[in-house]
């Protein structure tokens, strides 16, 4: 995961820089920076929006005493939305807004979702060592089961 990390961390900046180059070939250089101001003010609007929305809804599910993980991973989404948004260029904003409008949100958190039940998954396996399909407890397949009866030798 930390591999996967680093090399979108150094891509990022080169991918972004080509889009841009490539948009402002096609529109011209101030319309594309113009464009790009004008999704850091949406985007920034978009976010103030959907973060009071997203602790309104976490306040309002704890004050119920319900497991907020609806609540929590739309407020994580948002978060990570945001920092993509402050990101100036096209591919990272267009994430950021994928993480943070409400259509395409459940879609995000169906992802994570995912890729949090992937990672814990991983992890239980990795600490535990998988269980193998018709494993006893002890680990032996197929455990041989000896029928008995149980006898008390301590008399009272």
């Amino acid at each position: 995961m930390a591999v996967v990390l680093l090399v979108l961390f150094l891509l990022t900046p080169v991918i972004e820089i080509y889009v841009i180059i490539q948009v402002g070939q096609q529109i011209g250089a101030l319309p594309t920076v113009v464009l790009l101001l004008a999704e850091s003010a949406l985007g920034a609007w978009l976010v103030k929006r959907e973060g009071r929305r997203a602790w309104r809804a976490l306040r309002g599910s704890l004050g119920t005493g319900a497991m907020p993980a609806r609540e929590l991973a739309d407020a994580a989404l948002v978060l990570v939305g945001g920092t993509l948004l402050l990101t100036p260029g096209f591919v990272t904003d267009v994430v950021g807004f994928f993480l943070i409008l409400p259509v395409t949100r459940p879609l995000a958190r169906r992802g994570l979702a995912w890729l949090v039940a992937r990672r814990a998954t991983a992890a239980v396996s990795h600490r535990f060592g998988r269980s193998m399909p018709g494993a006893a407890a002890n680990g032996r397949e197929n455990p041989r089961v000896v029928r008995g009866e149980v006898v008390d030798d301590e008399q009272p």
